[in-house]
């Protein structure tokens, strides 16, 4: 996990050489500078923590953009499964996460009590979800906007996942955000959070 907002101007400028033709076509469509930002520090993120799982260096990863679907690991090319690997964002935050061994759907959300949750919940969740949150809305204060967050976030990775049913999906403690991992398969060992600074 980065806060997107410590990355200096000059190495954003940087970084966007890192990018390939698609994934600047797509950077460009951004309308808001934050949401360049966060698509910029994302990539890098991913291509750091897939080029410490792979072996290479970050600058050897190349990634293609698909329509409506996560990019695609174009390089290097492997003899193997392609790593299984997420990128969410939100506010300030900036957040990836890889396996060698299964495929990741990750969301990330700032969990904000100001805001009107039983008018999301109406608006996102199907038949189960609100079954699920009519029981969270008894939950006193904070209980309850961490439950509608972590309620949230689990559709959300479920969805990246792309796995009917979900997958395996497991809660992180963080100050700030509602965190959920989902996996295709069962996770070896509980993740952990890590905070680092991009190349």
């Amino acid at each position: 996990m980065v806060d997107a907002d410590a990355v200096t101007d000059a190495d954003l400028q940087r970084y966007r050489g890192w990018l390939t033709a698609s994934e600047m076509a797509r950077y460009q469509r951004f309308v808001r500078a934050h949401r360049q930002r966060q698509f910029i520090v994302g990539r890098v993120l991913l291509r750091a923590a897939l080029g410490r799982l792979l072996a290479v260096p970050p600058l050897d990863i190349r990634l293609e953009e698909q329509v409506g679907k996560a990019p695609r690991l174009a390089a290097p090319l492997l003899k193997g499964a392609a790593p299984g690997f997420s990128i969410a964002h939100s506010g300030r935050w900036v957040a990836c996460a890889v396996s060698a061994q299964t495929a990741l759907g990750l969301d990330i959300e700032l969990r904000d009590a100001t805001r009107d949750l039983p008018a999301l919940a109406a608006q996102a969740f199907d038949v189960d979800e609100m079954a699920r949150w009519a029981r969270i809305q008894n939950l006193a204060g904070d209980e309850r906007v961490d439950g509608f967050y972590r309620l949230w976030s689990e559709k959300e990775a479920s969805f990246k996942l792309g796995v009917v049913g979900g997958g395996h999906c497991v809660s992180l403690p963080h100050a700030e955000l509602s965190v959920v991992l989902c996996s295709e398969q069962p996770l070896a060992r509980p993740p952990q959070i890590e905070m680092v600074r991009l190349p």
